[in-house]
């Protein structure tokens, strides 16, 4: 079975996900934008979800989790909790 690591960025707006995305991408340290701007309990450590499969995260995860490159940074994508930025740091096919 196919799965992944990542850490996300969750905030109320597209527009803040897309300044902090323009901040990650000129060298911000994604956990540290994690810390400091994510609205989920995961931010406290560095936005890391930990380990899931197909299915355990709501369908716009899955879509960019298990599409992505590994490392790049996603989003926004937009769910019923917000904005996030998505980095996929592993998975397995």
């Amino acid at each position: 079975m196919t799965v992944a690591t990542a850490r996300h960025i969750l905030v109320d707006s597209e527009e803040k996900c897309n300044e902090l995305k323009d901040q990650i991408n000129s060298g911000m340290d994604f956990a540290d934008a994690a810390k400091e701007h994510s609205n989920c309990p995961s931010g406290k450590s560095g936005g890391d979800l930990g380990e899931f499969g197909p299915g355990m995260m709501v369908p716009e995860f899955d879509k960019v989790v298990f599409s992505a490159e590994i490392g790049s940074v996603e989003g926004p994508v937009k769910t019923q909790f917000g904005y996030h930025l998505l980095e996929v740091t592993s998975r397995t096919d």
